[in-house]
């Protein structure tokens, strides 16, 4: 197993910079679940008084590790027959110390594993299939979001348990828009297309102070690449970085130039200020009308005194609904000698969490269980569902598990873009020959 270990590509700054956003930083003074099946595995265990114990690591830190911790307190509270044992590791390094672990064939018998990562774990063999542990745990897949379900799935078997899909939201400050004249019955007042949208920006920008800003993203890191994404991805001719067999880049493309042209647009005419660092402080701060960025802002903004705020999907310009997102899923990392009890255990604990979403969605995240988002329990979540219904347009990053040298590589390009060191059609043909150099290594 030692020698599949260089198949998985490392940590790279753009993964670092993504998983360190899912962190939240809100407050964890309440907790909410929806009812679902009691643990039923290791019944042989339980009639045998003892308990079949599971361990779990996760990357989380700050409120979303407190909600995951209280998660995993009430199950062990409400198993008779499994005991899980957490152990939380600092995002930073959470991705080289699982590495390391399932190389030394001392991994967790459950791990948070990104979506995005799957492509790096479960061609090596790393990682357990689940059907036939799910089938004996009881678990129905038709209970899961189809959209998110899908990105776990690797030829027709599925490979984790999804938690989540969180994705690239607008938050808006009601007092700017009230006072730009862009808010009605307390929602913003978009037109139609990206001319609409220009529209709305520039209203706010005549009518606050300069020092607010329409819009506020940075002008570095990944959230310029964010946007393009997820309108890249609205397009009906959007949306494709690589061939159909990874070896090449079709990224220089018209509707690929077509979003990046129009983000480049917003940085250009300053409907984004240059020179921004801290975008979610920024608003946070009052000091910006608008900000797209991930739901794991909604619990801090929401714990912000005198902050009144809004959030809705990203606006859509082109043909549909789409934006970008990831999800956390749970997977069972594969050992020399699996325990069957435990297999299904970990799959049952698996199913459990994601089934009390309502609980995780506290910290901002969208469930991945349907039947959640009509739960009271998250209905009585304010926010939440002003945004819930992005989960079935999620646009998630291609499969490859070359992606995280890839993303780093069209960032960069990006990053040149948006503090106007090239032109969008530069920055384009450059991300699309890095990537055709990586794709090809």
């Amino acid at each position: 197993m030692k020698k599949n270990l260089i198949k998985i590509s490392t940590l790279t700054i753009a993964s670092s910079i993504l998983l360190s956003a899912c962190v939240s930083t809100t407050d964890t003074s309440s907790s909410t679940a929806t009812d679902a099946p009691k643990s039923t595995a290791g019944t042989e265990a339980a009639a045998s008084g003892k308990k079949v114990k599971i361990t779990y690591w996760t990357p989380f830190s700050g409120g979303d590790g407190d909600y995951m911790n209280a998660m995993v307190k009430k199950f062990n509270e409400e198993s008779a027959d499994i005991q899980v044992e957490q152990d939380p590791s600092k995002a930073d390094d959470y991705y080289t110390k699982l590495q390391t672990a399932l190389a030394a064939d001392s991994a967790p018998d459950v791990a948070i594993v990104h979506s995005s990562r799957l492509p790096q774990f479960v061609p090596t063999g790393y990682l357990n299939t689940l059907d036939d542990a799910a089938s004996q745990a009881g678990v129905n897949w038709g209970d899961y979001n189809q959209t998110i379900l899908k990105s776990t799935i690797y030829n027709s078997k599925h490979y984790s348990v999804p938690l989540d899909t969180h994705v690239v939201v607008m938050y808006y400050n009601k007092k700017w828009l009230q006072q730009a004249g862009v808010l009605k019955d307390g929602k913003p007042d978009i037109e139609k297309g990206p001319e609409g949208y220009v529209k709305f920006l520039q209203k706010i920008k005549d009518s606050v102070p300069k020092e607010i800003a329409p819009l506020t993203e940075p002008n570095v890191r990944t959230d310029s690449f964010w946007l393009f994404w997820s309108w890249y991805n609205q397009m009906n001719d959007g949306g494709k970085v690589l061939s159909d067999d990874g070896k090449k880049s079709v990224l220089d493309n018209p509707a690929a130039l077509k979003s990046i042209q129009f983000v480049n647009d917003l940085y250009k005419n300053q409907l984004i200020p240059p020179n921004i660092d801290d975008a979610f402080k920024m608003f946070q701060d009052g000091k910006a009308a608008t900000l797209i960025t991930g739901v794991w802002g909604t619990g801090a903004f929401e714990a912000t005194k005198d902050l009144d705020f809004g959030v809705m999907p990203v606006p859509t310009l082109y043909d549909h609904p789409a934006e970008w997102g990831d999800s956390h899923t749970l997977t069972l990392p594969k050992h020399s000698k699996d325990d069957p009890a435990k297999l299904k255990a970990a799959v049952t604990f698996a199913n459990w969490i994601a089934q009390h979403g309502a609980m995780w969605a506290v910290a901002g995240h969208i469930p991945a269980v349907d039947k959640v988002l009509q739960s009271d329990d998250f209905k009585k979540l304010k926010y939440r569902s002003d945004y819930a219904d992005a989960g079935k347009s999620v646009a998630y990053f291609p499969r490859s598990d070359k992606w995280g040298l890839m993303s780093d590589a069209i960032i960069k390009e990006f990053e040149k873009m948006t503090i106007q060191k090239q032109t969008p059609e530069e920055a384009l043909k450059n991300a699309s020959k890095a990537v055709d150099g990586i794709a090809n290594k």
